[in-house]
């Protein structure tokens, strides 16, 4: 069974987690970036001990990842070296990195974070979510940290702790307490560090306007102290227009080239593995497309919703990125005229067909307000276009172009 969701994730480094960790006074390891390897000397300076060198992509599985020259390792930890690190590093960047998570072809490493190594004596898993059951934020905790929560939630569910929060209010006290102690931290100095960090966590949680905060692991060191070792975070992009300086910081480099671009152009697109590609606005009639391309023995290329609004520019730039993907054969174009008027929608899909030079079949079905007008401006176009009122003869005509 598919499911679509019309989705934008906000995808950010570990580094610039750390960073924004950093900001909202929660304990982070010291740490430099670098994107040559020339600059390694200068930036681990002032670092101390035990080095880890890390490749900075987005994907899981790194310390047990090969690079495409047969490199072993996207992580490393070595005593102090400048030369050693700048060798590892030089090894890192700009080859691709092939983990369990990316693509066979793996990611390529624009950037490498050099971080002092911390002597972690536990570590535990602490997380700030949004929770549709309780209608607000809640905090949950397992003692068991550095490890998969859905795997410890599956295996051992009595390690998993949550204190719901009244959103209005914060966290009190006694559940930060209660928390801290349910996760190991039995000595006053640790515990009063642990309630520090989730205090901290859960301002930048709601001063940004995050979804989730991961910690994993939130570690104590062997010398008795509390850091946010790795973090995960995620926002909402309904409040994006609120901090625009950190959607500033997204990293586009590991996404899907089509759907940034679509999203440039206030499209929704979401690549998939068929050959006919589809336009249609609104995601319902998005996802009733592609059902009934499947009905029909097609597969649908795409999900590409140009909203209930589309420009004349929007049209053509759709039909672009539509088309772009060689593995599309053919083009179902599915319009309702409600908001959008159908005639309209006909003059941009004709001018954007002569503008792309489209020399792939086209099906259109139009429906809604003004529908005669656009139907005749198909017409008299003099393009190759095959315009089908019936939803279901058009998609038969779009799998039959294959």
């Amino acid at each position: 069974k598919r499911r679509v969701v019309q989705k934008r994730d906000l995808n950010i480094q570990e580094y610039t987690a750390k960073e924004l960790l950093e900001n909202f006074g929660a304990r982070v390891q010291k740490f430099r970036v670098v994107d040559n390897a020339d600059q390694v000397p200068e930036a681990v300076k002032n670092l101390k001990g035990e080095l880890v060198i890390k490749a900075q992509i987005l994907a899981g599985g790194r310390g047990k990842g090969t690079f495409d020259t047969g490199y072993k390792g996207g992580v490393h930890v070595i005593d102090y070296d400048a030369a050693k690190a700048t060798e590892i590093t030089r090894s890192m960047l700009g080859n691709k990195l092939v983990t369990k998570q990316t693509a066979a072809e793996g990611v390529l490493v624009n950037k490498v974070m050099l971080a002092e190594s911390v002597d972690l004596h536990r570590e535990v898993y602490y997380a700030i979510l949004m929770d549709r059951d309780s209608n607000g934020p809640v905090m949950v905790g397992s003692s068991q940290g550095g490890m998969d929560i859905e795997e410890v939630a599956e295996k051992n569910p009595e390690s998993i702790f949550k204190e719901y929060i009244d959103i209005n209010n914060g966290p009190k006290s006694e559940q930060l307490t209660r928390l801290a102690e349910n996760l190991g931290f039995t000595d006053e100095s640790l515990r009063s560090q642990a309630v520090t960090q989730m205090e901290s966590l859960y301002k930048l949680f709601i001063d940004l306007d995050a979804t989730q905060v991961e910690i994993n692991p939130l570690a104590e060191t062997k010398d008795g102290q509390v850091y946010c070792a790795d973090a995960k975070i995620g926002f909402d992009d309904n409040a994006m227009f609120r901090h625009k300086n950190i959607y500033e910081m997204r990293d586009t480099a590991e996404e899907d080239p089509r759907e940034v671009e679509a999203e440039s152009h206030d499209l929704n697109y979401i690549g998939m593995t068929g050959n006919i590609g589809c336009m249609v606005n609104g995601a319902g009639l998005a996802m009733a497309t592609m059902d009934i391309i499947k009905l029909y023995n097609g597969e649908p290329a795409n999900f590409l919703d140009v909203g209930g609004s589309a420009s004349e520019k929007q049209i053509t730039e759709a039909f672009k990125i539509v088309s772009s993907d060689p593995q599309v054969k053919a083009i179902l174009v599915n319009i309702f005229g409600g908001i959008m008027r159908c005639d309209v929608i006909a003059q941009g899909i004709v001018n954007a067909v002569k503008e792309v030079g489209l020399n792939l079949p086209l099906v259109v079905r139009l429906q809604g307000t003004n529908v005669e007008e656009g139907t005749k401006i198909l017409a008299d176009s003099g393009l190759p276009i095959v315009s089908q009122p019936d939803l279901d003869k058009a998609a038969q005509a779009a799998v039959a172009s294959v």
